[in-house]
C-alpha cells in the first residue's frame, strides 16, 4: 500500500500542471530512497530547500526526504545510513561519500512537558524530537517557501502555509510570530538573508524587522555550527550580496567583528572584501574549486596586520611574529566561527607568503614557487594588487616567473637589483 496517498486535508496540492517542475533534475538517489520509503508502507516526500528550487527552475544541490518513520526505522531500511544528531535525530543515507538527508516528520513541543524536548531560558530550542504528521512538520519548518512537499507518486507539490503564494510574490515569510521563531533558532536569521540573496527575494516585513535586534542570540550558537552557516553564506554564489546584508542588518559585528571594526578605518580593506567576494562568485558559478580558509583569510586579514604591527619587537625574529600573530588571530575568531585546524594552516600560510612574496631575490622566489600554498597566495596578492594595496609590478613579477622557463627564471631572480 501507498500510504502517500493519504494526504492531510488542509494541504493545498498543486498538480503537475499547474508547478511544472522538472523531474530530471531531481536527484535519482532521493527517489530511490522515497520509493524503498514508499514500498515499506511509509510515507515519503522531497521536502524544504529543494522543492522550492525546483519551483524555482533551479538544480537543486542537495536534496532532502522526510517520512513517517522513525530513525531506527530508517537506519533498519537502509544497510548504509548512520543516525545522527542529538537536536535533531536526523539519518543520512550514503552514496559513496555523498548522502541524502532524511528526516521524521515533527511536532512543535512544549519543552515542560515533552522528554524529548529541551528549551534553553532564551528561547533556543537545544533539542526537539518530539515527531508527529505531515501537518505538524510544516508548521514547525522556518519559512513557507520551504514548506513544500512534492509527492512523487502523484507528482503533486503539497502546501500547508502559502508557501506557493510567497514564492511567487518573491518574498521570505517566517511561519508564526519572528520574535519567537528567531528566538527558538536564532540561525534562521542568517538563512533568511542568504535566500534574499541567493534567491533575489524579499524578506516581508514582520519576518524582517526582529533580525538586527536580535542578533546577538547568534553569540549562544555553537562555533562549529556558526562555521557551517558562514560557508554557506560566502559560498552561496552570492557572496558580495550576503555580505552587504549582514552589513545591513547589523549582524556583520556579531560574526566578524574584528573585520567590522577594521573596515570601518580601512575603504581598501572594504576593497579588498569585495574584489575576493566577486572573485569567489565567479568561480563557484563557473564550477570552479573554492577553499573557505581563502574568504577566512580574507576577511581576517586587515585583523592579523594591525595585531602583527602592535606585537613587532627588535627582540623577536619577524618569521616569528608573524606567526604568532597570525595564529592569534585565527584563535580568537574561532571563539566565534570554529575554523577547523587544517583550515587554520593554510590561513597562515597564506598570510606568511604575503611577506615572502617581496623576496625576489636567490633561491627564495624558487622555493616559494614550490610551496603548496603558492597558488592561492599568490591569488591572494594578485587581490591586494586589485585593492591597491600592492604595487602591480610586483604582481607582475610574480605571473611572469610562473610562465618562465628555468634559464629565464635564474635570469630572473640574479636580475632582480638591476631592474629595481
Amino acid at each position: 500500500m501507498n500510504t502517500n496517498k493519504q494526504l492531510a486535508t488542509s494541504a493545498t496540492r498543486i498538480a503537475s500542471s499547474n508547478h511544472q517542475i522538472d523531474e530530471s533534475k531531481i536527484c535519482p538517489r532521493a527517489r530511490a530512497i522515497v520509493e524503498k520509503l514508499t514500498a515499506a508502507n511509509y510515507q515519503a516526500y522531497l521536502v524544504g530547500g529543494c522543492v522550492r528550487d525546483l519551483m524555482l527552475n533551479i538544480t537543486p544541490k542537495d536534496f532532502d526526504v522526510v517520512t513517517d518513520a522513525r530513525p531506527e526505522q530508517i537506519c533498519k531500511l537502509f544497510s548504509n545510513s548512520r543516525m545522527i544528531g542529538r537536536r535533531f535525530r536526523l539519518v543520512h543515507v550514503y552514496s559513496n561519500r555523498n548522502f541524502i538527508e532524511v528526516s521524521t516528520f515533527r511536532a512543535v513541543a512544549d519543552a515542560s512537558k515533552q522528554r524529548h524536548t529541551e528549551e534553553a531560558n532564551n528561547g533556543r530550542i537545544l533539542r526537539d524530537n518530539t515527531y508527529g504528521n505531515i501537518e505538524q512538520d510544516a508548521i514547525r519548518r522556518d519559512f513557507t517557501i520551504n514548506a513544500l512537499y512534492y509527492d512523487l507518486a502523484s507528482s503533486e507539490v503539497l502546501d500547508f502555509c502559502n508557501g506557493i503564494d510567497d514564492l511567487r510574490n518573491g518574498q521570505i515569510r517566517i511561519i508564526g510570530d519572528a520574535y519567537t521563531r528567531y528566538k527558538e533558532d536564532p540561525v534562521r536569521m542568517l538563512r533568511a538573508l542568504r535566500f534574499k540573496a541567493k534567491l533575489g527575494l524579499q524578506i516581508e516585513p514582520e519576518t524582517a524587522q526582529p533580525i538586527t535586534a536580535l542578533g546577538s542570540l547568534l553569540r549562544d550558537i555553537p562555533a562549529a555550527r556558526m562555521f557551517d552557516e558562514t560557508v554557506k553564506l560566502f559560498h552561496s554564489g552570492s557572496s558580495v550580496k550576503c555580505f552587504n546584508a549582514l552589513r545591513d542588518y547589523d549582524l556583520l559585528h556579531i560574526l566578524f567583528p574584528y573585520t567590522a571594526q577594521s573596515i570601518t578605518q580601512d575603504e581598501q580593506f572594504l576593497q579588498l572584501i569585495y574584489a575576493a567576494l566577486a572573485n569567489t562568485d565567479r568561480r563557484i558559478l563557473t564550477g570552479k574549486s573554492v577553499n573557505p580558509a581563502f574568504i577566512f583569510a580574507i576577511l581576517l586579514w586587515k585583523p592579523y596586520c594591525e595585531l602583527l604591527e602592535s606585537a613587532q619587537s627588535e627582540r623577536v625574529p619577524i618569521s616569528e611574529t608573524v606567526w604568532q600573530a597570525a595564529r592569534t588571530t585565527v584563535v580568537d575568531q574561532s571563539t566565534l566561527t570554529f575554523i577547523p585546524k587544517r583550515l587554520s594552516i593554510v590561513i597562515c600560510e597564506i598570510w606568511r607568503l604575503q611577506h615572502r612574496f617581496h623576496k625576489r631575490k636567490g633561491r627564495k622566489p624558487l622555493q616559494i614557487l614550490m610551496h603548496p600554498r603558492f597558488r592561492a597566495a599568490y591569488d591572494f596578492f594578485c587581490l591586494r594588487t586589485e585593492a591597491g594595496e600592492v604595487d602591480p609590478a610586483e604582481c607582475t613579477w610574480w605571473t611572469n616567473i610562473q610562465h618562465a622557463n628555468e634559464e629565464e627564471k635564474m635570469e630572473m631572480v640574479n636580475t632582480r637589483q638591476q631592474h629595481k
